[in-house]
């Protein structure tokens, strides 16, 4: 007996060739594509404008590895986790988050992360594998689905700033995202999505070569060497030189400004000659700083850097003609904020 495919790891034309090697027509694949993405279909029999006997040929031939949600938690303030588990039986979480103008979802890469970043939950997590690009797909279905259900809104942004470090899952994020953007998918602008990496210099060339249209986020924490070589491992292979070029060359082959992520910590990486690194940091390429609040994992060492610093720390930056904002923290109550995905629901 012939082993069972995925049949969403499989190309459209891949697809057709399969119905017309079976004597069926062509356009049979047109009608199957569309029920898995932009239907969503999770089951054979849900096509039901395709005949019982081609549907039984697919039974018979193909597997549909759905992603389903395990279980969700609301926040106060409206955030929605959830735990979604795959068909072997793991665990990731993405989050819907709500603001006054826009839905977003955080959506993860990988089955936990093989980074060890030192304030992130998920970084004590072992990878265990690279999600496929229909498991990334099912997540950003999942919770555009809480949106209109919860809400009545439709989701409006996506960011891969989830689970896993999405640069080392290169091929599957960006089949993800041509398939979101597809109009025989979601039909997503690529400028509504977000792919943050901790530091992948090479693949941020290669993301710079290869044209992508969707925007780019280095969560960078630190413009000093040897604190980042401190709460970022990966950044002894990827030193800021090194990161600062291939930033520069990603924004001069896409025309895309990139955002830079900081996460600001007490006594940490708060102070004044912090911001005056941060700002030098900024001068070999356009960008723009989102600083995040710190969100406390139990047993970490950091805390969240006072109100009054913070805003010091942006007012310097701001004076030297660089945009920032500050991104205030959701989902704290149900461990939803950005680096408390941990999988403590289902693991």
């Amino acid at each position: 007996m012939t082993e069972k495919k995925d049949i969403r790891a499989l190309s459209d034309a891949e697809i057709t060739s399969f119905f017309i090697e079976n004597g069926d027509k062509a356009f049979r694949a047109k009608q199957v594509s569309e029920w898995l993405w932009k239907k969503g279909a999770h089951s054979f029999e849900d096509m039901t404008n395709i005949s019982k006997e081609t549907r039984e040929l697919l039974e018979q031939n193909f597997l549909i590895n759905a992603v389903a949600v395990d279980e969700i938690q609301v926040s106060e303030d409206r955030t929605i986790k959830s735990s979604f588990k795959t068909v072997d039986g793991k665990f990731v979480e993405g989050v819907l988050i709500p603001t006054a103008s826009r839905m977003t979802a955080c959506i993860s890469s990988q089955i936990g992360c093989s980074l060890s970043c030192k304030f992130c939950a998920t970084g004590r997590l072992d990878r265990l594998r690279n999600l496929n690009a229909d498991e990334i797909y099912d997540q950003v279905v999942h919770i555009a689905n809480q949106s209109q259900e919860h809400y009545g809104i439709p989701l409006s942004n996506i960011v891969y700033m989830g689970m896993g470090e999405p640069l080392l899952n290169y091929k599957s994020v960006v089949e993800s995202i041509d398939r979101i953007t597809s109009e025989e998918g979601l039909g997503m602008s690529p400028k509504r999505i977000t792919v943050s990496t901790a530091g992948i210099a090479k693949m941020i060339t290669k993301l710079a070569d290869d044209k992508v249209r969707f925007n780019l986020a280095l969560s960078l924490h630190a413009a000093i060497e040897d604190k980042r070589n401190y709460i970022m491992p990966i950044n002894e292979t990827n030193n800021l030189q090194i990161l600062s070029e291939s930033m520069r060359y990603f924004y001069e082959q896409t025309g895309t400004r990139p955002t830079l992520e900081y996460i600001i910590f007490k006594d940490f990486n708060d102070s004044v000659e912090d911001a005056k690194a941060l700002a030098l940091f900024c001068k070999d390429f356009p960008t723009k700083i989102n600083i995040i609040e710190y969100n406390a994992i139990d047993g970490g060492e950091f805390k969240k850097a006072d109100i009054a610093k913070t805003d010091k720390f942006k007012l310097f930056l701001e004076e030297r003609n660089l945009i920032v904002n500050i991104r205030r923290s959701r989902g704290k109550d149900i461990d939803a904020a950005c680096g408390q995905l941990a999988n403590k629901l289902s693991s």
